[in-house]
């Protein structure tokens, strides 16, 4: 009888610890997701060598900060306004969400993707990435671009993150506008 007492007891408390450990897990999970930091109306300068390079904007920020997730979302939209060496925009970028990734220096637009240059030029896109480092904007996916005088679509873009210089990969349709 005491060895059945025994092997009962035993049997209880290993499965408690195993709940218990599937608890402290659950929860452990959960707070990796959250965020460290959450902003309304945020305001970002990116910097190179002490020179605004970009301003940010978002309704609603988020930061994560662990092992699993270094990055910054922002599930609301964002606008971004590409600066030049005098401080005068270049070129700007909105989209309805976007997401930057900490450890690699990228963000993702996504949704409704449009960026305009100084010239008027406008391309649309349903994603686009912008590479601080390599100061590239591109995507792989359909583009269109409207100029003053044509519109030109295609299947992946690249850039300077100023929108002045680009190519257009795959060209499916150019149209002159004045004709």
């Amino acid at each position: 009888m005491t060895r059945y007492l025994l092997l009962f007891v035993w049997l209880s408390f290993a499965a408690c610890t195993q709940t218990d450990i599937e608890k402290v897990n659950i929860l452990t999970k959960n707070v990796a997701d959250m965020p460290v930091e959450t902003g309304k109306n945020v305001l970002i300068h990116y910097t190179d060598s002490g020179i605004i390079r970009a301003r940010v904007f978002a309704p609603v920020m988020k930061r994560f900060a662990s092992e699993e997730r270094n990055e910054t979302e922002m599930a609301k939209g964002i606008t971004v306004y590409f600066l030049n060496k005098q401080q005068k925009t270049e070129s700007s970028l909105r989209a309805r969400y976007a997401i930057r990734y900490e450890r690699d220096h990228k963000m993702v637009a996504k949704n409704d993707v449009i960026l305009v240059n100084v010239k008027g030029d406008t391309l649309r896109t349903e994603l686009l990435t912008w590479d601080e480092t390599k100061q590239l904007i591109y995507t792989d996916k359909y583009v269109r671009i409207t100029t003053p005088t044509e519109i030109i679509t295609g299947v992946g873009f690249e850039s300077n993150a100023e929108f002045t210089r680009y190519k257009i990969k795959q060209i499916s349709g150019t149209f002159d506008l004045d004709k």
